[in-house]
């Protein structure tokens, strides 16, 4: 009886890693990500209609805006890590669920306040999903070159869903409400539920010792808090502002507090003796780097094309193409990267490379150059892929399988507290190098320069008050110190690429393959996959 029930788990543990069922389960986990993915970018062509719809106030619009991302990053170490303890196939399945629930709730919202609900439900679902779709990876490709394609395939319809959000979007508000940037994702979920529960494989970490309910509920609220300062600041808020510092000290001090715990536990959370390892802080830290130079640029390039070049959002849209088909082929083409040049040389190459493309930007001015602006998206959303890439799958590769989720989880919420941070920090360069060239415009009073001296809208709004003379003067000037200030952000943003350059010098220098797969071969980090479990069995018994 014993011989019969290891020959069966040997089975399910060759099942579970081999064969063409495990890239079945890569095609699952993509639509899961793909969907994650559009929904964080898909509302923001649909702001107007659901202002001129709902009539919310200026907090509420900020709040149907951000919460779905702050609920999202808060709570992503908490279901990473519950994952581990309780099944990250069941934990999908669940935010699954709950993802399609809310988006129904958003989709037929008749007051702001209910869509800021479903905002953030949507957000907990979200949470749910990414580390689960990661960690689930993780299981199923034990090989690590082939793990290594599984990831650039991964990234790569990140890729396509940060691109086709807004153009989806777009062409639903052609010819439906706003609310059908919601229900798209109903049927999608009802078609990936009953598909993950046949195919998805459950696994599980070591689970020694009772979950830490405390030390993830404080994982959750300090990340919170420091998420919402920093977009705050990003948002050109004063540090005098009751939603700014305070939640940003309050949670510092609670990831604080949330650190020395974990560290005192016998059975930790998250295994902080990961971030000793240099391959894994060394990651993390260029996951924060490479999002911190990204997210502000594209926020501040987005406004140079519609309010410098005059591009409508559609045409803006579209002009940021190749920066995804780039970032989509970095993904494919990553696995043979690593494997060819090893996890130092491609994280430094991708982040030398980006650097490069954002000097080469520096040129750009109050007129069109349509062929530099290609050229310098290409190269910046390959080397940005290609940096993510690298550093993606050295962290989830130098993790231990039973942490795989809270490894996950890590990666996912570098990646969001850079990005705030590139606003935040980015934001406060591009404002400093703007607002003094508004100060001494010939015509136009004090209060209408510091008013303009804000943001480049506002600065257009205030001309078009004033007309006249000192309104073309104000406009031209405005342009002018956007430019300015726009030259300025791009060579801090080469500065922090630089930087992370020479971080990626502490990765591996090559891509250590055997060791993984011997472990594998052992049975460590096994995983059940149902469509193939019954099969396995039934061969045992005959």
């Amino acid at each position: 009886m014993s011989g019969t029930t290891t020959a069966a788990a040997a089975l399910r543990r060759r099942a579970a890693g081999s064969g063409a069922n495990r890239w079945v389960v890569l095609v699952v986990l993509c639509v899961s990500l793909l969907l994650v993915a559009v929904d964080a970018t898909v509302l923001h062509v649909a702001v107007p209609a659901v202002t001129e719809d709902l009539k919310p106030g200026g907090i509420e619009l900020l709040w149907i805006v951000d919460v779905y991302p702050l609920v999202c990053a808060s709570l992503l170490i908490l279901f990473g890590t519950l994952g581990d303890r309780v099944g990250r196939r069941r934990i999908l399945l669940l935010g699954y669920a709950l993802f399609g629930v809310a988006s129904g709730m958003a989709a037929l919202a008749d007051n702001a306040q209910v869509l800021i609900v479903a905002r953030a439900l949507l957000g907990v679902g979200g949470a749910m999903i990414m580390p689960a779709t990661l960690s689930i990876l993780r299981q199923v490709f034990p090989d690590r070159r082939e793990r290594a394609l599984a990831i650039g395939i991964w990234s790569a319809v990140a890729a396509v869903g940060a691109a086709v959000g807004p153009l989806l979007g777009g062409f639903l508000l052609e010819h439906f409400w706003w609310g059908s940037v919601f229900l798209v994702n109903i049927p999608l979920m009802l078609v990936s539920l009953p598909v993950g529960r046949l195919l998805l494989p459950e696994s599980k970490g070591e689970g020694d010792g009772p979950w830490d309910v405390v030390g993830a509920l404080m994982a959750a609220a300090g990340l919170f808090g420091v998420v919402l300062g920093v977009k705050r600041l990003g948002g050109g808020e004063s540090l005098g502002s009751l939603l700014t510092v305070p939640p940003l000290v309050v949670g510092a001090l609670l990831v604080i507090g949330f650190v020395r715990r974990q560290r005192r536990r016998t059975h930790p959370l998250v295994d902080l003796k990961m971030f000793a390892r240099p391959a894994f802080s060394t990651s993390v830290g260029c996951i924060v780097l490479a999002m911190l130079a990204l997210v502000g640029l594209e926020l501040i390039a987005a406004q140079y094309l519609q309010l410098v070049l005059g591009l409508s959002p559609l045409e803006t849209g579209l002009r940021l193409l190749p920066l995804t088909f780039a970032a989509m082929a970095a993904g494919l083409a990553g696995a043979r990267m690593l494997r060819r040049f090893g996890p130092r040389r491609m994280v430094c190459f991708g982040f030398c490379l980006t650097a490069f493309a954002v000097v080469l930007l520096t040129a750009m001015g109050r007129t069109d150059d349509w062929a530099l602006m290609v050229a310098s998206f290409v190269l910046l959303g390959f080397g940005l892929e290609t940096t993510l890439f690298g550093a993606y799958e050295s962290m989830l590769s130098e993790a231990p399988q039973e942490q795989a989720g809270g490894a996950a989880a890590i990666g996912e919420t570098s990646y969001q507290l850079g990005a705030g941070i590139g606003i935040a920090l980015l934001g406060t360069v591009m404002n400093a190098a703007y607002a003094p060239g508004l100060s001494g415009v010939p015509g136009v009073p004090q209060s209408a320069s510091a008013s303009a001296g804000h943001s480049l809208g506002e600065a257009y709004e205030v001309a078009a008050r004033l007309g006249g003379s000192a309104g073309v003067a104000l406009r031209h000037a405005a342009r002018d110190s956007f430019v300015h200030g726009l030259h300025v952000t791009l060579l801090v943003s080469a500065g922090l690429l630089v930087l992370g350059a020479v971080m990626a010098l502490r990765l591996p220098r090559v891509m250590q393959c055997e060791e993984e797969g011997a472990g594998a071969g052992a049975g460590e980090g096994t995983v059940e996959v149902p469509a193939q479990r019954d099969a396995a069995e039934s061969r045992v018994s005959a």
